[in-house]
């Protein structure tokens, strides 16, 4: 798959602000996927999707240029993918299938609508591969000095009850599908090598990096493994959630809401535990499962969920307080392997 970067800028009759939104929605619609449970698709008010469990599950996400991706490190084809991914885990970490994406842009006006085709080539693509008869119904375009994708994403339970973060019972075991710092480290690297003499993210730099290292690229562009959010649902999952700010951070998340300690293996941290714990964005899976029950294919134990014997709920690490691990938070200064 070609991931093209944005350069260079073709004249004004080829940017959004030359085209026009009409036009712009005429070259970037055809390239969208109808999606399966699509009953109408985009041209109207609004998209109808099917929901034959009479339910729906619904979550959005924001990505915004600066604190959540920078275009000098980031492709249009990148940013579309991503849009796909992080919207598709938090679905299927209800344990749902993904069935339909909404997507709104916001971006400068003399951004190429080439880069606005590309970006819906990665939305496409994302889609195709993370979670096959997808599909994007509709959206919006709209103009703003800074570069915005906002997606709605909606899903299917089939019959099931939806998998929430506040099931997880003592002795439940608690098992991980996908990276556990992986996007973290690549995003450590671009911080540090994808930058001019200056520390600017530099388009050279960063492009000669996710060559050498592919973790580069899976910061970029990563593939959580959406599939998995249905096996875990259908294996009894008692509680799930995606991964998208780390390890340590989401998992006190699912302790607080069950009123439980989830107590992690060190051995399973891999060979750098603190970016195993606080690194975010791979959007991997983590789930917790009754005693017995045979974990999916796919997931790994990483650890047990414990009775908090009176304290408050937390997260361990074999059995030790873990205390202040950092994680993914927009409203704070980053300071280590995130951005």
């Amino acid at each position: 798959m070609e991931r093209r970067s944005t350069d260079p800028r073709p004249d004004d009759a080829d940017t959004v602000e030359g085209v026009g939104e009409l036009a712009t929605l005429a070259r970037i619609l055809p390239r969208l996927p109808r999606g399966d449970d699509t009953v109408l698709g985009p041209g109207d008010d609004a998209a109808v999707v099917a929901a034959p469990d009479g339910r729906f599950v619904v979550t959005t996400d924001l990505m915004v240029h600066g604190p959540d991706f920078r275009r000098a490190w980031s492709t249009s084809y990148d940013l579309g993918w991503k849009a796909a991914a992080s919207n598709l885990s938090d679905v299927a970490a209800m344990g749902a299938r993904p069935t339909a994406l909404v997507v709104a842009l916001a971006v400068p006006g003399d951004t190429p609508v080439a880069d606005l085709e590309v970006f819906a080539d990665g939305l496409r693509d994302g889609c195709a591969a993370m979670a096959p008869g997808t599909g994007v119904v509709g959206g919006d375009l709209s103009v703003s000095p800074t570069f915005t994708v906002a997606v709605t994403a909606f899903g299917d339970l089939e019959g099931r009850a939806p998998v929430r973060r506040d099931g997880a019972r003592p002795g439940d075991v608690v098992a991980v599908s996908g990276a556990l710092g992986r996007s973290a480290r690549g995003l450590d690297l671009l911080f540090r090598l994808g930058v001019d003499h200056e520390g600017v993210p530099d388009v050279s730099a960063a492009g000669a990096l996710r060559e050498r290292d592919p973790d580069v690229g899976w910061h970029l562009a990563p593939t959580p493994p959406v599939a998995d959010g249905r096996s875990a649902a259908l294996a009894g999952a008692t509680a799930m959630l995606d991964l998208s700010d780390g390890l340590a951070l989401d998992a006190g998340r699912v302790a607080r809401a069950s009123g439980v300690v989830v107590d992690l293996s060190g051995a399973a941290l891999g060979d750098d535990p603190r970016l195993a714990l606080s690194g975010g964005e791979d959007h991997s899976l983590f789930a917790t499962f009754p005693p017995g029950v045979t974990v999916p294919a796919g997931f790994r134990l990483v650890g047990t969920v414990r009775d908090p014997a009176g304290g408050a709920p937390r997260v361990t690490v074999d059995g030790s307080d873990l205390g202040e691990a950092g994680g993914w938070d927009p409203y704070r200064l980053w300071s280590g392997a995130q951005g």
